[in-house]
């Protein structure tokens, strides 16, 4: 396979082999030659000299690597180290530490054999995670509910300590009992666009299938009211989604419904990673004293979400991929 050509080299492959030709079979001077290429003379005779005895194949740029290397880590230690990484999904730090080894060498190993990074790949099984984007806002959108405990009054043990926690959790269970709407568990339920990362969520008291078939209802309004026209629904294999109702309530407005293959929630990874964002930005970054103040706060964290918050994955807030979005030119 012939090597890329050196960025300040003067010569491509033609070029040499026409310098080359010139010289060893027209027979022209070296200085001639190297003039009418603009080479030096010395860069001319090493051409001429390698078209000699190489011909043509001789014109590539020839590999760097040493013909021997004896201080390379061996190959069985390479194997080790490739091992620990499928195993264990261990980095280049804990292998190092675990054989003795320097960490940039442990990196080299990986990067030599094509082993992806950590991040790339899904903790379950080991194996590579499949990007993917979808062209066009709504041509699919990731449906699903999260489980939060909900906060008692006067906080829980996360803002007021264990003892006081506790004792505010049996008061809830108390008030539970007398039909308090907000003791219990919270469930997110939550519509993604793939392409935008555009999220409509609710935070409902269950996930029963009227409770989903109702909320997916609201979501399908909201993203309309946007400008995205929803044309597939990805959700995983719960009760409710498996549900007569959801079929039909999807199946009245010529929506396709795909769930994710058994055990394997990361195919809807997309939504399950939002999840983790509410979590860490909104439900546990500060110390609620009760779920009404918890839910009151997160209405506001959602348009920073969907409005302002930077996404990595897609160089800037949602809303900048919904060309439609009121308020918003197109």
């Amino acid at each position: 396979m012939p090597h890329a050509t050196h960025p300040n080299a003067k010569l491509a492959p033609a070029g040499r082999l026409a310098l080359a030709r010139c010289i060893v079979e027209d027979g022209w001077p070296l200085r001639r030659a190297a003039e009418r290429f603009q080479v030096s003379a010395t860069t001319a005779q090493r051409w001429a000299a390698r078209y000699r005895t190489g011909g043509p194949a001789a014109m590539t740029d020839a590999s760097s690597r040493p013909a021997r290397s004896p201080r390379r880590t061996s190959i069985r230690r390479q194997r080790r180290v490739i091992k620990l990484r499928h195993l264990n999904q261990w980095g280049p730090a804990r292998i190092a530490g675990h054989l003795h080894m320097p960490a940039s060498t442990v990196h080299r190993i990986l990067t030599r054999h094509g082993c992806a990074r950590l991040a790339h790949l899904d903790r379950a099984t080991g194996r590579t995670v499949r990007r993917y984007e979808r062209a066009r806002p709504g041509e699919l959108v990731h449906v699903d509910v999260k489980k939060l405990g909900s906060i008692p009054d006067g906080g829980g043990h996360r803002a007021v300590g264990r003892h006081a926690g506790v004792r505010n959790k049996q008061a809830a269970t108390t008030a539970r009992r007398n039909g308090s709407p907000v003791i219990g568990h919270s469930y997110l339920h939550t519509a993604l666009d793939d392409h935008s990362r555009l999220a409509y969520t609710e935070i409902l008291a269950d996930e029963r299938k009227e409770t989903a078939t109702a909320f997916w209802q609201r979501a399908a309004a909201y993203f309309a009211s946007v400008g995205i026209t929803v044309e597939r629904v990805l959700t995983d294999n719960g009760s409710c989604y498996r549900s007569g109702l959801w079929r039909e309530t999807l199946t009245q407005t010529q929506i396709a419904h795909k769930r994710t293959r058994p055990y394997r929630p990361q195919t809807n990874g997309k939504v399950e990673r939002f999840h983790r964002t509410p979590t860490d930005e909104w439900a546990y970054a500060r110390p609620y004293t009760s779920e009404t103040q918890r839910r009151h706060a997160f209405t506001g964290w959602l348009h920073h979400y969907n409005h302002h918050r930077f996404h990595t994955a897609i160089n800037g807030p949602p809303t900048t991929r919904v060309t439609n979005l009121t308020g918003q030119n197109t």
